[in-house]
């Protein structure tokens, strides 16, 4: 798809999205929101997110060790050049651009491709959907039960959403370990295969080998039950931070209440519009309004502030290291052109 087409569609899912979002709302009664909020909780949900990210430079750190050492600070700087260039480019470009800007600053850059190092993000994507199922699970089943009769459409709305991702997460898991069981008879078949197009075969078996290389964690299942464990304090402080900010804003939703919250967020920034605008309000908006009955204009101001906290940290955090790197915003563009599937070193 050509860029500018798929930079037409993307802006137009966000307006749609944004429409959604502020249909029926009075703006005057979301800034008055906004300025009684609670500063004490503003501020703790605002210092969750940079624990939150050095959670997953360490997850992703861990994850990258079967491909060589990489030190933290690198994958750090990496992971917040990555979260920065998705906040403002299109088609979530930061998850190409994290592991080649990784490839390209790590002392042992001869031994890591960047296609190896995506292959690891694939991985970190797989581990996320798990645990915010089992988080959305433990709601469904235990924490809030009482749903069931105060919301029974709602409650069953969840909990097929549950059904329905565990099962998609057990597919995704059983295709990773197809593919990372035998990476270099992976690459063998996919030569073969693609020897219908001579001149391309090479190189797709290349992609491909390097690629089921990059997910060694799955070839230790001890290495990856860690990797999951450690998922957990990061989508926790996740909740920590959505907690405190609808507390922020006198919204009766206890801690235990974003783990649902938390799901229709992952479904909300699904949508690859640049720093999730749009999905992530529309996310935030209906569950608390539809799962806690929030007040509608708290609800809003609360997803809008919890947005800029998620985005406006770490695009600063990782503009700074993209200058430090050299690396301007066209610079990321072209990175991203770059880094595209089918283009990966």
């Amino acid at each position: 798809m050509r860029s500018h087409t798929r930079t037409l569609i993307v802006v137009a899912a966000a307006v749609a999205l944004l429409a959604l979002f502020l249909r029926n709302v009075d703006l005057w009664r979301v800034a008055a929101e906004i300025v009684r909020a609670r500063p004490e909780f503003l501020a703790l949900s605002l210092a969750t997110m940079p624990v939150n990210l050095a959670i997953r430079a360490y997850r992703w750190q861990y994850l990258l060790e079967p491909l060589g050492p990489t030190r933290f600070g690198n994958a750090f700087r990496a992971t917040a050049v990555g979260f920065a260039a998705s906040s403002v480019l299109p088609a979530r470009a930061g998850e190409v651009i994290r592991p080649y800007f990784l490839a390209r600053h790590e002392a042992h850059a001869e031994r890591m491709s960047a296609t190896g190092a995506f292959a690891t993000i694939i991985l970190e994507r797989l581990l996320d959907v798990i645990t915010v199922l089992v988080l959305l699970g433990s709601y469904v089943l235990v924490f809030g039960r009482g749903l069931r009769t105060t919301n029974p459409v709602a409650y069953a709305w969840l909990s097929g959403l549950a059904v329905i991702g565990a099962a998609g997460a057990c597919v995704g898991l059983a295709l990773l370990v197809v593919l990372a069981r035998d990476p270099q008879r992976l690459g063998q078949v996919t030569h073969r295969i693609a020897r219908v197009v001579p001149s391309l075969a090479a190189r797709i078996a290349g992609v491909v080998e390097r690629f089921a290389r990059g997910l060694g964690a799955v070839r230790r299942p001890g290495r990856l039950v860690v990797a999951l464990l450690w998922s957990f304090p990061l989508w926790l402080t996740i909740g920590a931070g959505l907690w405190a900010g609808a507390t922020a804003f006198r919204l009766d939703i206890p801690f235990t209440g974003t783990f649902p919250i938390i799901a229709l967020l992952a479904i909300g920034v699904a949508v690859p519009t640049p720093g999730a605008v749009g999905g992530f309000h529309a996310a935030f908006r209906y569950g608390a309004t539809a799962l806690f009955g929030a007040p509608d204009a708290a609800a809003v101001g609360a997803a809008i502030v919890l947005h800029l906290f998620s985005v406006v940290p770490v695009l600063l955090l990782g503009l700074v290291f993209a200058a430090q790197a050299g690396l301007t915003m066209q610079g990321m563009q072209r990175l991203a052109a770059q880094a595209e599937p089918g283009r990966t070193v």
